[in-house]
């Protein structure tokens, strides 16, 4: 929406200050000077003199009236320029969606030469323990146990990586793309070792 020019506000304001009276009673001077008539009503106005405007202004609080909850409540509002807002994505929120997905149309990580049968994300059955978690997911195709340390998984990823680059292979698409799910892997238990 464009803005409105200067010299026609000027104009109708002034000709409004010349009809408007200070609206201080006992007080004959122009009201040139808005000042809002309460919290809730920002947008209506008293229209004072410069002397009187100065002196509502240093008296009014905004605050006034409303308890400690409500003020912080107010604020913290006031943060968010009144509009909703949602916490940002937490891990285990991440988590539980990427089991789900995975529960549904298995995972992203192949079987490197185990048995085809076994969960490998193609729709065999996962035991009862349910289905296998991205961490889980990750060790496997690293080849490593639960219990391994975080120096460990670094150590097997490089070997892996060593072994599987397609440079190592001769331009290998097949190694490459094992070199894709051992780094995505690798990137899996990195950032559960973060947490």
């Amino acid at each position: 929406m464009p803005r409105p020019d200067a010299s026609v506000l000027n104009r109708s304001a002034g000709r409004a200050s010349e009809l408007r009276v200070c609206q201080c009673p006992g007080c004959a001077a122009a009201g040139e000077y808005p000042a809002p008539k309460a919290r809730d009503r920002l947008r209506e106005y008293f229209w004072f003199c410069l002397d009187h405007v100065r002196e509502y202004n240093r008296a009014w609080d905004y605050y006034a009236g409303m308890s400690i909850g409500e003020i912080e409540a107010e604020m913290r509002s006031d943060t968010t320029w009144q509009r909703p807002s949602w916490p940002l994505g937490s891990w285990r929120l991440d988590q539980q969606l990427r089991d789900k997905v995975f529960a549904e149309h298995g995972t992203p990580f192949g079987n490197f030469g185990g048995d085809s049968d076994q969960n490998n994300g193609h729709g065999g059955a996962y035991g009862p323990a349910g289905p296998p978690s991205a961490e889980d997911e990750a060790l496997r195709v690293l080849n490593l146990e639960r219990s391994a340390t975080f120096p460990e998984i670094k150590a097997r990823y490089r070997e892996l990586a060593k072994a599987n680059h397609p440079d190592a292979n001769g331009g290998d698409k097949a190694a490459e793309e094992r070199l894709k799910r051992i780094n995505q892997a690798y990137t899996i238990l990195k950032a559960g070792q973060s947490r």
